[in-house]
């Protein structure tokens, strides 16, 4: 009952970062899954209200779709979304925890440090980037840090770059998805209450986002969110050692 009730809690506030920054559900769901169940079955879990809420997410914004962007950048990361959720399937969950954690950290200290800022990737090094950010959505779940500084390569707007964004998210879902109910299905269905849960959260979370979180200044946001990744990222760190349960 309260790591339903938790569940619930995060998606709404998953879903509302995420209407905001392109990225968040994967961040803060997975760890609390993972606090639960083993971290793989926490990212395959946690990828159907990921899909769902990147879903509604992607049809309130799709007509700012970049669509010459979607086609390229999108198909590398797919490819890598699909690749990641294969090693998913075979990896070990204390290494599988250890790499989420780091990731995090990394995405917390980039945005203190002002690396993001200052991230610009173009030509075949966007591509590249686009194939590792859906190779560590498929892995670990989390991709939204490292597709966000790639698409700041491009000469996007921001309703184009949000929207586009969000559906490379979705495409990267879609490889990812079928790897993850083949390997873990059985497993993902006596999660499927929190999963539901999740579903409802996050879309309502979505939904209030732009209304509530938008009134925050930009950089009291930007910084909260580091804070709460950076947190997040070192709990992974000690549960990947042992340290804590």
């Amino acid at each position: 009952m309260l790591f339903d009730a938790l569940v619930a809690l995060v998606g709404i506030i998953a879903g509302g970062i995420a209407s905001l920054t392109g990225f968040g559900i994967g961040s803060l769901l997975t760890p609390l899954f993972a606090y639960r169940v083993a971290t793989k079955l926490a990212v395959a879990a946690v990828s159907i209200p990921h899909f769902a809420a990147t879903a509604y997410r992607f049809w309130l914004l799709r007509k700012s779709v970049d669509r010459r962007t979607l086609i390229s950048f999108g198909i590398t990361s797919a490819a890598g979304g699909l690749v990641g959720a294969l090693l998913n399937a075979y990896s070990s969950n204390p290494a599988l925890t250890l790499t989420f954690g780091v990731i995090l950290v990394f995405v917390s200290l980039s945005e203190f440090t002002g690396l993001v800022q200052r991230m610009r990737f173009s030509g075949p090094i966007a591509w590249l980037a686009g194939a590792v950010s859906g190779l560590l959505g498929g892995l670990v779940g989390n991709q939204g840090g490292i597709r966000s500084a790639a698409l700041l390569g491009f000469d996007l707007n921001k309703e184009a770059f949000v929207a586009t964004a969000t559906a490379i998210g979705v495409v990267v879902d879609f490889a990812r998805m079928p790897v993850y109910i083949i390997t873990e299905g059985r497993d993902l269905l006596s999660l499927w209450l929190p999963i539901a849960i999740a579903i409802v959260a996050t879309i309502v979370g979505t939904t209030l986002g732009k209304r509530y979180l938008v009134r925050l200044p930009q950089r009291v946001f930007r910084q909260t969110v580091a804070s709460l990744l950076l947190l997040l990222g070192a709990y992974m760190l000690l549960k990947g050692f042992g340290l804590v349960l």
